[in-house]
């Protein structure tokens, strides 16, 4: 099961996040403040009280790129397979505090909780990837919000608890405008990327450490959103993307980028300032 293809057309017009425009969504969550004092205790760029505005602001848009002129991006990790590569990311994350955010199937959740335990223990966000990861163009409206639903359940009694974030990111990459409507509806704003760095193709699909790596940096713009992924397909084992994530800390660094929370950008100033001209990504 794939996490991600490219795909050839997004009809969704793009909207990027702005600093301050997650808040009510942050806010909203059960234990809000609780998160945050985790989040400052663990992370460098730790998730202050929101402002409790503009949740709204992002329903009826694929949201791509964090709106700023800074030289910042987000990191960020979908599961649906193993946990193969979960450790190795997470001691590489710890060791230079650095913030993710993680979009989990309600099926990994199920099937391993204790990952999900470990990415709320380590201070991490966490996000809805849909329950059992299907096209959600072959399902109906009820069967669509049935996966974010039981998805949602699934994080909770796996113990996600106040790690929780109000964002879904669909499988596949895949948007449609009424799609993006119907998950508003159920209270999240959807949240995708800049690029995919397609370690989760591995070897076996031509990937390399060195090509994710080369692929996360030709991406690199203010406001950048990484994904990547946590495990490994068909019983593989190796994860390209938990290797190559060294290499991609390394090479931000090196070009004076730094890594912010996703959930920073909840916060009245704590997150990148605004920018007068939109963009967004595709992979």
């Amino acid at each position: 099961m794939k996490t991600h293809v490219p795909l050839a057309h997004r009809p969704v017009p793009r909207r990027t996040v702005t600093a301050g425009l997650l808040a009510a969504a942050w806010n909203a969550l059960p234990g809000a403040g609780a998160t945050a004092a985790a989040a400052r205790a663990r992370t460098p760029h730790p998730a202050a009280p929101a402002d409790g505005t503009g949740l709204r602001a992002l329903f009826g848009s694929e949201n791509r790129v964090i709106r700023t002129r800074e030289r910042v991006v987000a990191v960020t990790f979908n599961a649906a397979w193993n946990d193969a590569g979960l450790d190795r990311v997470l001691g590489e994350l710890a060791r230079r505090r650095t913030p993710a955010t993680y979009f989990l199937t309600g099926d990994f959740a199920d099937r391993l909780p204790g990952a999900v335990r470990k990415v709320a223990a380590a201070g991490h966000g966490l996000g809805n990837h849909s329950y059992s990861h299907p096209y959600f163009k072959d399902l109906t409206a009820a069967g669509r919000r049935r996966e974010v639903r039981a998805a949602d359940r699934a994080l909770r009694a796996a113990g996600a608890g106040d790690a929780l974030t109000p964002f879904f990111r669909f499988p596949y990459g895949e948007t449609r405008p009424a799609h993006i409507k119907e998950v508003n509806a159920l209270g999240f704003a959807d949240i995708e990327f800049t690029t995919d760095t397609n370690g989760w193709k591995g070897t076996e699909g031509g990937m390399t450490v060195d090509g994710a790596v080369r692929r996360a940096v030709d991406a690199l713009r203010p406001g950048a959103i990484l994904q990547m992924h946590v495990g490994a397909s068909e019983g593989r084992t190796e994860v390209i993307d938990a290797l190559a994530l060294r290499p991609i800390l390394d090479a931000l660094r090196a070009r004076g980028y730094r890594v912010v929370d996703l959930r920073t950008l909840l916060t009245p100033s704590g997150g990148p300032g605004p920018h007068s001209a939109p963009g967004s990504g595709r992979s």
